[in-house]
C-alpha cells in the first residue's frame, strides 16, 4: 500500500504479548479497523475483508512504537555533521575536524566524541593548530558540552578558556545557536528524519527541543507533516510562556491531535560523559568533584509547582543519584506527574520510590551500552545502581524507552535490544542482573509504557506495525525489519 491510504483491514497477521487474552495463539488472523481503532480480530478470512486491506503476508503485527526522548533538530542535522564517534584522542578529533567539510555558514561542526577516556586534554591551541581560522565547533556525544577553537569562541561572543570547552548552559546555547537554520530547510530535514523513524516502526515521539516547539510544529503541520505523532516540551525560560498561552500537557496544536503540548522539561544536573552529573561519591582524581546540580533544590520545587498548577506534566532531567533523590523529593512536594529523565545512576533507596509516587522511568537503555567502559572507569566509587531497568521494573515502576537522539541512533529496535541483552558487540551482558525480559522492553518503547502490556485488543487505537518477527521470540531484535506502520490506520511507512 501507498503511504497515506487508510487501512481497513491488515490482513493475515499474528498476535504476540504475554498478557494476550485472545485464543489465536500463532494462527494467522484479520485485524478490522474502523474510525482509527481497532474493530474486530479474527481468524483470517473469517470475516469479509471489505475496503483497503493490507497483506501482512504472516507478519507480526504490534502496537506502534515511541521514543520519549527525541531532540529533533539535533538529531535531524546529525547527518549534516562530521562523524566523531571513532575518535580516540583529542588530537585526533582535531585532526578530523581539520579535515571536515565547511558548511554554507562557514562553519566546521562536528559531533560525537566522546573524551571522558581520552589520553590526552582538549585544548583551544591543539583544535587550533588543526583547524586555523575556520570557526570549528564539536559537539560531545551527550549534547554537555562543546569544543571550540578560537574563531568560533570569538564568533559566538564566548571567553577565550584555554580549553576551548563550554559546558552545560554555555553549551546549550551554542547548540541552540547552531540549529538556527532557515526553517524550511530544518522542516524538510526534520520531515526525511522523521520518515526514516517511521519505517522503523516509531508512530511517536517525545520532542525535547530547547526552543519555542508550538511553534515550530505548528509551521510544520501548515506544510504538511504527518510522520508521526508529537508531544513537545517546553524549558524554563518558556515555561511562564507556555502558561500565559494557555497551554496544558495533551492540548492539541491540529483537529487530527497529531501534535500535542508535551511536559514541562527541567535538566537539574549534567552528564556521565561530562562528568558534571551531580553523584553521591567523588568522580575519580578529584576528591571534591561530584558533578553539580544545575538547579537548586527549592528551585526545583517552585518550577514544577508552577508547572503542575497550569496542568503542564514534568519531565526532570536526573543523571546522578543525588539529582534523581531531589527529583524524586520534588514531585513528592509537588504532587507533579510525568518522569525523571535518564535516571542512570539510582539510590537504592529511591528505586521504589518512582513506582511510590508514580514517577515515569524514562530511560535509554542503548546508553548503557555506550557508557559501560565510562560506568565503569567514572563510577567505580559509587555505590548507588548504574541504569537499573530490571530493579526498576521490579519495583513496580513504569518504563519508557527513548534514544535520547542524536546522542543515540532512533531506532526503537536497537533500545529493545540493548535493554533485553545489555551487550551488542562479542562481549559478555553488561551488569546482566539489570536485563529485562523482551514483552517488559517491547512495551516499555510504546505510547504508554512498561505498565501498559502489549497484547493488541478491540478497541484500541490503530497505530500499528506490521514486523517480519515476533519480538517476544527473536535472538536479532536490532535486525528486525517493519513491513508497514500506521498511525489511527493511516500508512505513514510501507515496504509491501
Amino acid at each position: 500500500m501507498n503511504r497515506g491510504e487508510r487501512v481497513d483491514v491488515i490482513a493475515d497477521v499474528r498476535l504476540t504479548g504475554i498478557d494476550r487474552i485472545d485464543p489465536f495463539g500463532t494462527e494467522p488472523v484479520d485485524v478490522h479497523l474502523a474510525q482509527g481503532r481497532i474493530a474486530d480480530i479474527a481468524p483470517a478470512r473469517a470475516l469479509p475483508r471489505r475496503g483497503a486491506v493490507l497483506d501482512g503476508a504472516g507478519g507480526w503485527l504490534i502496537a506502534g512504537l515511541w521514543d520519549h526522548h527525541v531532540h529533533v533538530t539535533p538529531w535531524a542535522l546529525a547527518a549534516r555533521r562530521h562523524p566523531l564517534g571513532e575518535a580516540a584522542s583529542a588530537a585526533e578529533a582535531a585532526r578530523a575536524m581539520g579535515d571536515a567539510p565547511v558548511l554554507a555558514d562557514g562553519r566546521r561542526v562536528g559531533a560525537g566524541f566522546r573524551d571522558a577516556l581520552w589520553p590526552d586534554a582538549p585544548t583551544r591551541a591543539l583544535l587550533d593548530a588543526a583547524t586555523g581560522a575556520v570557526p570549528t565547533y564539536l559537539i560531545n556525544a551527550d549534547l554537555h558540552s562543546v569544543w571550540l577553537n578560537t574563531a568560533a569562541l570569538r564568533r559566538e561572543g564566548m571567553p577565550l578558556d584555554d580549553s576551548g570547552l563550554l559546558r552545560e548552559e554555555p553549551a546549550f546555547e551554542i547548540s541552540r545557536r547552531l540549529g538556527a537554520l532557515d526553517p524550511a530547510a530544518g522542516d524538510a530535514l526534520v520531515r526525511t528524519a522523521l520518515d526514516a523513524a517511521a519505517a522503523r516502526g516509531v508512530v511517536g515521539i517525545v520532542d525535547f527541543d530547547m526552543a519555542w516547539n508550538a511553534e515550530s510544529w505548528h509551521r510544520r503541520l501548515a506544510a504538511g507533516f504527518d510522520a508521526t505523532r508529537v508531544s513537545f516540551g517546553v524549558y524554563a525560560e518558556l515555561l511562564d510562556r507556555a502558561i500565559v498561552e494557555g497551554f496544558a500537557t495533551g492540548d492539541a496544536l491540529d483537529p487530527d491531535g497529531l501534535v500535542r503540548m508535551g511536559p514541562f522539561k527541567v535538566i537539574t544536573d549534567g552528564s556521565l560523559g561530562t562528568r558534571t552529573a551531580a553523584c553521591s561519591h567523588p568522580y575519580p582524581g578529584d576528591a571534591h568533584g561530584r558533578g553539580e546540580l544545575t538547579v537548586a533544590p527549592d528551585a526545583l520545587v517552585e518550577l514544577m509547582t508552577r508547572a503542575t498548577g497550569a496542568g503542564i506534566a514534568c519531565a526532570v532531567h536526573a543523571i546522578g543519584d543525588v539529582a534523581s533523590s531531589h527529583a524524586l523529593d520534588a514531585f513528592a512536594v509537588t504532587g507533579a506527574v510525568g518522569s525523571i529523565e535518564h535516571a542512570q545512576l539510582v539510590a537504592h533507596a529511591d528505586i521504589p520510590r518512582f513506582a511510590r509516587l508514580g514517577v515515569d522511568a524514562s530511560l535509554q537503555p542503548e546508553h548503557a551500552l555506550d557508557d559501560r567502559d565510562l560506568t565503569d572507569a567514572l563510577w567505580a566509587a559509587q555505590t548507588a545502581l548504574a541504569y537499573p531497568l530490571r530493579s526498576l521494573a521490579d519495583s513496580g515502576a513504569n518504563l519508557l524507552f527513548g534514544s535520547d537522539a542524536p546522542v543515540a541512533p532512533l531506532d526503537p529496535w536497537a533500545a529493545i535490544a540493548a535493554a533485553v541483552q545489555r551487550t551488542r558487540d562479542d562481549r559478555p551482558a553488561w551488569r546482566a542482573e539489570e536485563r529485562v525480559d523482551a514483552a517488559t522492553a517491547l512495551a516499555a518503547s510504546t505510547a504508554g509504557g512498561s505498565l501498559t502490556g502489549c497484547a493488541l485488543e478491540p478497541g484500541d487505537l490503530a497505530d500499528l506495525v506490521v514486523c517480519d518477527r515476533d519480538p517476544l521470540a527473536s535472538d536479532d531484535l536490532r535486525g528486525t525489519r517493519v513491513a508497514a506502520t500506521m498511525i489511527a490506520g493511516r500508512v505513514t511507512h510501507s515496504a509491501i
